[in-house]
């Protein structure tokens, strides 16, 4: 609901798949070099290698993935992508190598619903999807079995 009143006009929630957004998202991103910031000679400590290193990470990094790590789970978000990454490596079973780490991700998304609402929302909208898509199938199995012991019962 909104209103000529341009105090009480509700604010729209980010998006990050319109290109406004991406720009916005751009611009936060360090693009200074090492010769504009004057460090060419000054040797890094450990922390800063480790802020170096975050900050190239996050310039490839999707509108998702700045999302996740911009709330209260950003530690949980990146033990989760830590975790999908090595299971992918090893070909391994990704649902059962991360259920935990998964797990822990969904209850702080939910223990920060505020900041997460869009996400857990497209997740419910999801999950009741895959429930209806299930119920379909099984409903047309069920027609075919009907059917097929019809027809059968008719050849006897």
């Amino acid at each position: 609901m909104s209103s000529s009143d341009p105090k009480t006009q509700e604010v729209p929630k980010p998006s990050f798949d319109d290109p406004e957004s991406k720009e916005a998202i751009e611009s936060f991103i360090p693009t200074k070099t090492l010769e504009e910031t004057d460090q060419t000679n000054a040797p890094m400590s450990e922390n800063q290698e480790e802020e170096e290193e975050e900050e190239e990470e996050e310039e490839g990094e999707c509108g998702f993935c700045l999302f996740m790590k911009g709330g209260g789970c950003k530690d949980s978000f990146i033990a989760w992508e830590d975790c999908i990454k090595q299971a992918e490596e090893k070909n391994e079973d990704i649902v059962e190598k991360c259920f935990e780490v998964t797990s822990a991700l969904k209850l702080c998304m939910e223990a920060h619903a505020d900041y997460y609402e869009p996400i857990l929302n497209a997740e419910k909208a999801a999950e009741q999807e895959a429930v209806k898509q299930l119920e379909k199938e099984k409903e047309e199995e069920a027609a075919a079995a009907t059917e097929k012991s019809e027809s059968h019962e008719k050849e006897k």
